[in-house]
């Protein structure tokens, strides 16, 4: 018995409707469902974040920079990628189950810096999810660049501070001799004739070198060569270390000038201003002119 061939009836209208609907209606709303849900779980981080960005200018204060950065960076990738594949994921819920399980953990030691990597690690994870795997590639210096918005806690970095407090201390005690000024170094405090000078955590720059580094990993993203890029991430933190060495340097004058009484006024946290101003041109010249945007493929002549 020969087998009858029916032809297959193309989708009903309806069937096409919903599927148009789940794509234009369904997926933005679920994206916001989402966003808003995380906000929610992620607020007391976020402001915990910004209570530390906000501490001081010696501590971590070029984190209130990343969040603006990072977007204006995740713009102008996406900006032309009209054509590139945006379907989501499911990838994305591998890299999120690391996330959560870190805030889950935070929420029992309440330590917030857990949270916050956290927070890191859950941005590719919503950007496979509802932009893609080709457009996530394209955003991940940005994404990867929110680094930089962490506080590191002092426990992790105290031998650092001790070592660049030691080098700005030996190195204003060297200048001052050279010049002719009498100086006893004693640990990390310098004793004038008039006055005591200690080099403490807060002024061993590494806020300045940590600061640096980022503003590096900007520029070596945009330099227009391989060897600038290097160039660039291996002058940033020898840079700020020295730049911290003159603010001692220029805060001891002072000092010998005025007294102590002059690191109480708005001079001293100025001064640490002062040390990032001061690196901040010198590691864009060294990253050159930005690489120029490559050149759209020019399109196919017509037959």
């Amino acid at each position: 018995m020969a087998a009858t061939l029916r032809p297959i009836a193309p989708p009903r209208e309806d069937a096409r409707w919903t599927t148009r609907f789940f794509d234009e209606r369904i997926h933005p709303l679920l994206a916001v469902f989402v966003l808003v849900e995380l906000g929610v779980l992620y607020a007391p981080t976020v402001r915990w974040l910004y209570a530390r960005w906000t501490m001081s200018v010696w501590h971590n204060a070029h984190g209130l920079m990343v969040p603006p950065v990072v977007a204006y960076f995740v713009y102008q990738e996406l900006k032309g990628s009209d054509s590139v594949d945006s379907r989501g994921s499911a990838w994305g819920l591998l890299v999120a189950l690391p996330a959560l399980a870190l805030q889950a953990l935070d929420a029992g030691l309440n330590t917030q810096l857990l949270s916050a990597i956290s927070l890191v690690l859950l941005l590719p994870a919503i950007a496979l999810l509802f932009l893609g795997v080709k457009r996530t590639k394209l955003i991940l210096f940005p994404l990867a660049f929110s680094v930089f918005m962490l506080p590191i806690p002092l426990s992790f970095t105290e031998g650092i501070h001790l070592v660049l407090r030691e080098i700005a201390a030996t190195g204003t005690e060297g200048f001052m001799r050279v010049i002719g000024v009498p100086v006893l170094l004693e640990g990390t405090t310098l004793h004038f004739a008039n006055a005591s000078l200690l080099v403490s955590d807060a002024c061993s720059g590494f806020s300045t070198v940590y600061a640096a580094l980022a503003v590096a990993c900007l520029t070596a993203y945009s330099a227009p060569t391989t060897a600038r890029r290097l160039l660039v991430m291996m002058v940033a933190a020898p840079l700020a270390v020295a730049a911290n060495v003159l603010r001692v340097i220029l805060l001891s004058f002072l000092v010998l000038w005025q007294g102590t009484g002059i690191l109480e006024t708005s001079i001293h946290p100025l001064s640490g201003i002062l040390t990032f101003v001061l690196a901040l041109p010198v590691i864009f010249w060294l990253g050159g002119p930005p690489a120029p945007a490559p050149a759209p493929a020019p399109a196919p002549a017509a037959s």
